[in-house]
């Protein structure tokens, strides 16, 4: 009797598992065009790239090129110094905007402003601002004290200076919700506590709100490292690369080889910067992997 009724049972599994069935078809076949817009569009352009960047000599004529040691030098202080100031201020503005006072609520709506409208409008406005002859830096204050405002993008130090700030101020309003959702997430009840014991502001945040949120503000400055290497809008769209070429970071050193019709140049650009996005995307997986 058993052993029937495991047949029966076998057979009639075996009947309700066929092939594929429709609806797995219909899956698979909307699939599909996913995968070949991964292919066309994501997979062949890089393969492509890589495949221009092949020669050994590419890479001997960039290294010999001296905007390319420049060029390395920006990006290591661009990354460095303005992932740093902007993850630091945006912690400290999520103390700000975490609180409930309604004003607040208002302020935060105006600062999430830059990060939510597109890029080419904002920096080319910094831009004609920041014109050493009609813009409303030199014109409204420098004339008016007869004289005559410096011309700001054609020096490289403050060039490169105001293409980081532009970084800060267009990245910063992301960057400080994600801080303020980590504060969010600390029980209410250990500040209260904290408060009883008589801990000031900053112990709270020495024993309370720094160890809660550490590893998250560790997370989200890697992968902010990892954005900022590849951010070519903030420095091509304010200063363009120049004056001379020297204010030129790896995002937009490519350009420059274009515009000289070197595109096996411009892509060996890119292909050296590998080194130094690859090892933050396998410490932000082992981080994320924990």
């Amino acid at each position: 009797m058993t052993t029937a009724l495991a047949s029966s049972a076998a057979s009639g599994s075996a009947r309700v598992r066929p092939g594929l069935s429709t609806w797995t078809l219909w899956g698979r076949a909307l699939l599909v065009p996913y995968v070949l817009v991964f292919l066309v569009f994501v997979l062949y352009p890089v393969g492509y790239g890589l495949w221009l960047a092949r020669h050994p000599d590419s890479y001997v004529r960039l290294l010999d090129d001296p905007i390319f040691y420049r060029t390395a030098v920006n990006t290591l202080i661009f990354v460095v110094v303005a992932v740093n100031v902007k993850m630091v201020v945006a912690l400290g503005l999520s103390g700000f905007f975490v609180q409930t006072r309604w004003w607040i609520k208002i302020v935060s709506m105006v600062f999430i402003l830059p990060w939510a409208v597109p890029s080419i409008p904002t920096i080319l406005s910094v831009r004609f601002m920041l014109n050493p002859e009609w813009g409303v830096i030199n014109s409204t204050i420098f004339r008016l004290t007869g004289l005559d405002g410096p011309n700001w993008l054609n020096d490289p130090t403050l060039g490169l200076g105001f293409a980081m700030l532009m970084h800060i101020w267009k990245s910063l309003p992301f960057w400080t919700l994600i801080l303020v959702a980590g504060r969010l997430a600390i029980p209410g009840e250990q500040y209260e506590a904290a408060s009883v014991d008589g801990a000031t502001r900053g112990q709270k945040f020495r024993f309370i709100t720094w160890p809660a949120m550490k590893d998250l503000y560790l997370t989200c400055t890697i992968l902010s490292m990892i954005w900022t290497l590849g951010d070519f809008n903030s420095v091509y769209l304010l200063t363009g690369g120049g004056p001379a070429d020297l204010t030129h970071v790896l995002a937009t050193l490519g350009i420059r080889y274009l515009r000289l019709d070197q595109i096996d140049l411009a892509m060996a650009s890119l292909v050296v910067a590998l080194p130094l996005v690859l090892p933050l995307v396998w410490v932000m997986m082992k981080r994320l992997s924990k």
